[in-house]
């Protein structure tokens, strides 16, 4: 059963390890794991490693005599300093033949053989020059120093196999071992035999050493990692934990966390994101509210129209007239184009409304459109131009752009200059036609270009009534020209107006509707003139 406690709102899971935990487990199993290998290597393994290091002492020492040997270059003098850098003892013997009968006397030996000795080595050497034969002219082997020293002595078997090998005593006393190497070799029509012996030096006492060091080094080593977890965790995890305390006041609508945190990069990094995120985060929580805000205000002005007309033409006798029947049913028309609107937005957003691909006159649409304000042009004064410079032929959806062309004349209404003129434009290139409609109000400062596109952003920061339209024209407007593939933006000024504009293919060049979409672009150069 997997253990939880509750903080606040947040469950916790502690059926994981922590990233501080997993820290000290990985530390302390690479220690356990550096330990083992020193022991295995370092201890284990000591008397191995020194029994091959003396019989390749062996074999170097009778490479050097040998090739000595080949040269003319053997002197005594070679014999003792060969012997002396290798720590072995060194007899090397010449084979005469006659009569039949061969005869092996000494040529060269090390310092430390004494005279005295000869004989009792002569005996040895007929022993172990019989049984270098039977091994093709070379015998490696260990013994014990009593049995070197017996009257007569056996030596062990050698595995049989390519190169040489070299019998090592894995266990026991190697301080009462020797290591005894007898090389035959011939030379210009004679034979030489070269015996070599190598004591091997008492390891115990090394042994014990190395074994208080490896205690020592044991303890050492924990306590580092120890004091190295410790560390860690506090440049690493300790961020980390200070970050998802602060994650969970992000998620109770705390935007105002740091997320900031001292550490390595990739930290520091994390720490930016997570700031810009709840940066993004209070923006879009602050318009979600005004956009409830904006919306309540837009419902409750017709609504409150219509039951107050309502309310009088019920209680007050003759109020039953046309003109108020007319506020009814225009404040009702307001009403349903506002939920026509919304559904329109979602279903675009949500790829439910598919754009109905044809051919059609982009400047007859816009023409047609602009007819729909002659009320408004007759009644409040409105001019409304339309500048084009020829027949602009499209592939679209003709319903979708035309309630582009629409909701930004709309929005240009809605934020004309005093002089209450709206200029929408034609420009046709080569391969594509741009429309922009232009007003001659406030303008939008810099910052705020970027989100005219959201739904109910409102440069002035204070909700006020549409002119025309229902307030939501420009994110409907963002969406069309996104599943067309067109380009789009805006141009404005502070205190001289705004344009927006939008581009399309001309019908000679076909609409890819899955292409991606192409973002707004903005320019606000405050020198340019609108």
């Amino acid at each position: 059963m997997r253990e939880k406690y509750k903080y606040e709102k947040f469950e916790i899971r502690k059926d994981k390890i922590g990233i501080k935990w997993k820290m000290y487990a990985i530390i302390v199993l690479f220690i356990a794991a550096a330990l083992i290998f020193i022991w295995f290597f370092q201890i284990r393994m000591l008397n191995y490693f020194y029994q091959n290091i003396r019989f390749r002492d062996l074999e170097h020492s009778e490479e050097r005599i040998t090739e000595a040997l080949g040269d003319n270059a053997f002197t005594s003098f070679m014999v003792a300093k060969c012997a002396d850098e290798h720590s072995v003892s060194v007899w090397v013997l010449g084979i005469d033949e006659a009569n039949g009968t061969k005869k092996a006397s000494f040529i060269a030996m090390s310092e430390d053989v004494r005279e005295e000795r000869i004989p009792f080595l002569s005996e040895k050497i007929e022993a172990l020059y019989s049984e270098a034969l039977e091994r093709d002219g070379e015998c490696v082997a260990l013994m014990s120093q009593e049995q070197f020293e017996s009257n007569s002595f056996e030596l062990a078997p050698i595995d049989e196999g390519n190169g040489r090998r070299y019998p090592v005593v894995m266990q026991g006393d190697i301080g009462k071992l020797c290591a005894i190497s007898t090389n035959i070799v011939e030379l210009d029509g004679r034979e030489y035999i070269i015996v070599q012996l190598a004591s091997m030096t008492p390891l115990e006492s090394v042994a014990d050493t190395l074994r208080y060091q490896f205690t020592c080094i044991g303890i050492v080593m924990g306590i580092m990692a120890i004091a190295l977890s410790t560390l860690l965790s506090k440049f690493i995890t300790k961020p980390f934990v200070k970050m998802n305390e602060a994650a969970k006041h992000l998620a109770e609508g705390k935007y105002d966390i740091d997320f900031s945190g001292k550490g390595y990069r990739e930290i520091n990094e994390l720490g930016d994101t997570l700031n810009f995120a709840s940066t993004e985060l209070a923006k879009t929580d602050k318009f979600q509210k005004e956009l409830i805000s904006n919306v309540s205000h837009d419902l409750k002005t017709p609504l409150t129209m219509i039951k107050g007309y309502s309310e009088m033409m019920r209680d007050i006798p003759g109020e039953n007239t046309p003109e108020n029947v007319q506020v009814i049913i225009d404040e009702t028309t307001r009403l349903s184009e506002l939920v026509n609107d919304m559904l329109d937005l979602s279903k675009i957003k949500s790829g439910t409304r598919k754009p109905e691909i044809s051919e059609f006159s982009l400047t007859q649409t816009v023409n047609d459109t602009l007819t729909r304000y002659e009320k408004l042009v007759m009644q409040d004064g409105y001019k409304i131009e339309f500048e084009f410079d020829g027949n602009a032929e499209i592939r679209a959806d003709r319903g979708m752009i035309l309630q582009v062309v629409y909701n930004l004349v709309n929005n240009a209404v809605n934020y004309v200059g005093e002089d209450k003129t709206v200029i929408v434009k034609q420009t046709m290139t080569d391969s594509t036609v741009r429309i922009s409609v232009t007003d001659n109000g406030e303008g939008i400062a810099p910052d705020e270009l970027p989100l005219v596109w959201d739904r109910y952003y409102k440069v002035d920061k204070v909700h006020k009534r549409a002119t025309v339209g229902t307030g939501i024209g420009l994110s409907i407007v963002k969406e069309i020209l996104g599943v067309h593939n067109a380009s789009y933006g805006v141009e404005s000024a502070v205190g001289r107006g705004s344009t927006f504009w939008f581009e399309v293919e001309l019908a000679n060049k076909p609409i890819d509707t899955s292409a991606p979409i192409i973002d707004a672009e903005y320019d606000n150069d405050d020198s340019e003139e609108i």
